[in-house]
C-alpha cells in the first residue's frame, strides 16, 4: 500500500526536452530507378531503334550493298521511322513514370520567345562550324578523311533534296532534340547528373556522324554540347529544334549552291 508519504517521496522525473530538428539528407534513388534508367536512355540512344529498324527494311527486301552503302531510300525510311519510335519512347517512358511530357520537353514558359532565341543562336552556331573548321584545317588537316560528304552525295535531283530536307528537320531538329533532351533529363535525375549525360550523349553523337569524317564527328559533337547547354539553360527543346533544324536546312542549301557554282565537285 503506497502512502501519501511515499507518493510524495518519489522523485519526479524531469521532463524530456525535444531533440532539435535535424536536416534530412535526399536519399539517394534505389537500385531499380538507375537501372531503369539507364534502360530508358539506352533504348532512346538510337542505336537499338536504328539497328531494329534497319534489320527489318532490309528482312523486307531493302538492299543493301557494299557499292551503295547508304541507299537514299533506306537512309530516308530508317531516318522517319527512327523519329516516330524515339518520340513515341519518350512519351511513353515519362508517362510511365508519371511526368508531364510538354513540361519536361518544352517547359514551362512561352514558345515564341524560345523560337526567337532558337534563330538568334543560328550565327553562334555557323561560328563554331567554321572555327572548328579552320582549326582542324590549320592543325590536324588529317582528321579531314572523307573528301565527300556521303549524305551529299545522295542529293542527286530536286524531290531529293526536298525530301531530305523534310527529313533534316525531323529527325535532325525535332528527333535528335527530345532524344537528348530526355536523356540529359534522365542523367539529371538518376544517372550522376545532367553535366555527365551532356558529356557522353555528346561524345556519342559526334561519333553516330564518323561516316562523314572525323572533323565532322568532332564538330557535330561539339554543336551537339552547344544544344545540350541551351536544353538545360532553359529545360526547353524549342530553341535547340529551331536551331538545329534551320543550320540542317541551311547546310544543305550551301551544299547545292556551291556544287551548281563550282566551288563543290557535283553530287
Amino acid at each position: 500500500m503506497v502512502t501519501a508519504t511515499d507518493a510524495n517521496d518519489t522523485p519526479s522525473q524531469p521532463l524530456e526536452t525535444p531533440e532539435p530538428d535535424r536536416p534530412r539528407s535526399v536519399p539517394d534513388p534505389p537500385a531499380p530507378s538507375r537501372a531503369l534508367s539507364l534502360l530508358e536512355v539506352l533504348l532512346c540512344s538510337g542505336f537499338p531503334t536504328q539497328i531494329l529498324i534497319g534489320g527489318l527494311l532490309i528482312g523486307l527486301g531493302l538492299r543493301v550493298t557494299t557499292d551503295d552503302p547508304l541507299p537514299f531510300q533506306f537512309v530516308v525510311a530508317v531516318s522517319l521511322l527512327d523519329t516516330v519510335a524515339i518520340v513515341l519512347l519518350v512519351m511513353l517512358f515519362l508517362h510511365l513514370r508519371g511526368e508531364r511530357p510538354l513540361e519536361v520537353l518544352l517547359g514551362r514558359g512561352p514558345l515564341w520567345p524560345e523560337v526567337r532565341r532558337g534563330v538568334a543562336y543560328l550565327p553562334v552556331v555557323f561560328g563554331l562550324v567554321i572555327l572548328l573548321g579552320t582549326v582542324v584545317q590549320v592543325l590536324a588537316p588529317w582528321l579531314h578523311n572523307v573528301p565527300q560528304n556521303p549524305l551529299q552525295a545522295m542529293l542527286t535531283s530536286p524531290w531529293r533534296v526536298a525530301v531530305f530536307a523534310v527529313v533534316v528537320v525531323l529527325a535532325g531538329g525535332l528527333r535528335e532534340e527530345v532524344q537528348r533532351a530526355f536523356i540529359l533529363h534522365r542523367f539529371d535525375q538518376h544517372l550522376g547528373g545532367a553535366r555527365v549525360g551532356l558529356a557522353l550523349f555528346s561524345v556519342a553523337f559526334g561519333l553516330g556522324h564518323l561516316t562523314q569524317g572525323f572533323d565532322a564527328a568532332i564538330i557535330t559533337g561539339t554543336l551537339g554540347l552547344f544544344w545540350g547547354v541551351m536544353y538545360l539553360r532553359r529545360r526547353s527543346i524549342v530553341a535547340p529544334a529551331i536551331s538545329h533544324a534551320l543550320f540542317n536546312l541551311i547546310e544543305i542549301a550551301l551544299f547545292q549552291y556551291a556544287s551548281k557554282h563550282g566551288v563543290l565537285p557535283p553530287p
